[in-house]
């Protein structure tokens, strides 16, 4: 028979236990159409990439079947179903590998991961060399002050602004005198061709 790994992954208010009680579930419905679970493994609640149905976690389950596929079919269409479960990922196997898979191999505790080192390493190296730049506030700091004083230049001082403003006015102030004439002068022109 074919050899098939599923790895699902059911909502994150159920318990451990609940969860653990899928695979069961799902494992009886392959045996009674005619497949088994050689492995089955519960990673646990772990958080997503993004969120699935309003979750943000989920408890992840990873199964390894010898099952010929309408037993695959059929199980895959009850976990579609399954209020529990979220997503399924069904993947056809040449063989099934020996032992725990990589989510359940123990990392060494006592040491941390090669890549936070590295990120840790680098991010001091990058702390090092940056000490004498200035920070990024006060660089901050700097480019709005230099804004403001190129605003109060294009501005200019209080009086020349109180100055443009009366010059404003009285503009404006000789453009409605002007068109009150022009608007007398035409109803004179009316009155005169009646």
């Amino acid at each position: 028979m074919p050899l098939y790994e599923h790895v699902f992954i059911a909502r994150q208010d159920l318990s451990g236990a609940q969860a653990e009680g899928l695979i069961e579930s799902f494992g009886e419905i392959l045996a009674e159409n005619g497949g088994k679970v050689v492995d089955s493994e519960y990673w646990g609640l772990k958080t997503m990439a993004y969120k699935i149905n309003k979750n943000r976690k989920g408890h992840y389950a990873f199964m390894r079947t010898d099952a010929p596929a309408p037993a695959v079919r059929e199980m895959e269409f009850r976990m579609g179903i399954h209020d529990d479960v979220m997503r399924v990922l069904t993947v056809k196997v040449d063989k099934h590998e020996k032992g725990p898979t990589v989510q359940m191999q123990k990392d060494d505790r006592g040491e941390r991961r090669g890549r936070d080192r590295d990120r840790d390493r680098d991010r001091d190296r990058d702390r090092e060399r940056d000490k004498d730049k200035p920070r990024d506030r006060d660089r901050d700091r700097d480019r709005d002050r230099d804004r403001e004083r190129d605003k109060d230049k294009d501005r200019g001082s209080g009086k020349e602004r109180d100055n443009d403003r009366d010059r404003d006015q009285e503009r404006e102030g000789e453009g409605a005198s002007e068109s009150k004439t022009e608007s007398e002068n035409e109803s004179e022109r009316e009155a005169e061709r009646s």
